[in-house]
């Protein structure tokens, strides 16, 4: 049976902050997040690809810059759009 690989497109936003959330969920007790092992060899496997293309993760400006991508990709929600417990709609 053939294996072949798959490829993930991501922008710049979204691999910034998927490399610092990856970040975060490994310095975690993975094994409280992740109940099967097998998942842990892809979640390192793609973390090392965002931490070696990613270079602004090292930048002196890296937390305005992963703050600046959570923004834009945050859903634009309008005051219509939040009920009044404050949940999405």
């Amino acid at each position: 049976m053939e294996n072949p690989e798959i490829i993930i497109k991501l922008t710049s936003d979204e691999a910034l902050v998927l490399s610092d959330w990856l970040e975060q969920v490994q310095m975690t007790d993975l094994s409280r997040l992740v109940d099967d092992a097998a998942v842990w060899a892809p979640l390192h496997r793609i973390a090392g690809t965002l931490d070696k293309s990613l270079s602004g993760i090292f930048a002196a400006d890296y937390a305005e810059r992963l703050e600046a991508a959570r923004s834009r990709l945050r859903p634009d929600l309008g005051v219509s759009d939040i009920d009044e417990e404050g949940t999405d709609t």
